[in-house]
């Protein structure tokens, strides 16, 4: 579940967000190549912050040291190598990273990534990459199962409030989800809540038994209203008792 969330008109540049982020140290922060900003790259690295990202491919960079690959290493590493990125007013700043080159069968083609880090084997940076993928399905499970394909109002205050909304809905499902033993699909569980909005009923029960607590509430009724001839009915008085036809 996110715990940072920031969100900007469509016209800013993503890697303004970065300097949003505070980390303690020891920390790995992903991103894709988006985010691209070889200062703030450099500032994690003196921070104790450590990035794990793609290389662009219009990168200008000299390479270093290349590192011996183990025998036992994933053979989809390709190279493991020290580079030096060059940025800033006409090239005058370099970033010491990383550079590793993997060859995914799957999509038949070779990733590029940099890292700050030179500790962890080749293969782990790759995979913590791959963890990024949680958030595109972050956002595929609140745009499936939340109205943010379109909005209620067109300010921004309304924007946010909705976006803002979606994302409780979402942690406050998950949370439930978490609790609950029986095995719900998250659009399917979003589906049955909604339909019960207006139904006041024990959701954890309702969930780990959908038939077996209708038909226990359906009894209960039952049981309650069959000795009387007028159900209890709130708000209702009998003093001056009117009949339509």
């Amino acid at each position: 579940m996110p715990c940072f969330v920031r969100f900007t008109e469509a016209t800013r540049h993503d890697h303004i967000l970065l300097g949003d982020v505070r980390l303690p140290p020891n920390s790995i922060i992903v991103f894709d190549k988006g985010y691209v900003d070889y200062a703030r790259y450099e500032l994690f690295t003196k921070e104790g912050i450590y990035y794990v990202t793609r290389l662009k491919d219009n990168a200008i960079y000299e390479c270093g040291e290349e590192y011996d690959i183990p025998d036992d290493a994933d053979d989809r590493i390709l190279k493991d190598e020290e580079i030096f990125l060059f940025y800033g007013k006409n090239g005058q700043e370099k970033h010491r990273c990383r550079r590793i080159a993997f060859w995914d069968s799957k999509n038949q083609r070779v990733f590029e990534f940099i890292t700050n880090n030179f500790e962890l084997p080749a293969e782990t940076i790759a995979l913590i990459y791959k963890k990024r993928w949680q958030i595109e399905l972050l956002f595929k499970q609140l745009k499936q199962n939340f109205p943010l394909k379109y909005f209620l109002g067109d300010n921004q205050n309304a924007i946010e409030i909705q976006i803002w909304m979606a994302m409780l809905a979402n942690l406050l499902i998950s949370l439930i989800r978490s609790k609950v033993k029986h095995k719900w699909a998250f659009s399917n569980m979003v589906s049955v809540i909604r339909r019960q909005l207006m139904n006041y009923i024990n959701i954890y029960a309702f969930l780990e038994d959908p038939e077996g607590c209708w038909k226990k509430i359906v009894m209960e009724n039952q049981t309650k209203y069959e000795n009387s001839l007028f159900p209890e009915i709130e708000g209702l008085t009998f003093e001056n008792p009117k009949c339509a036809c």
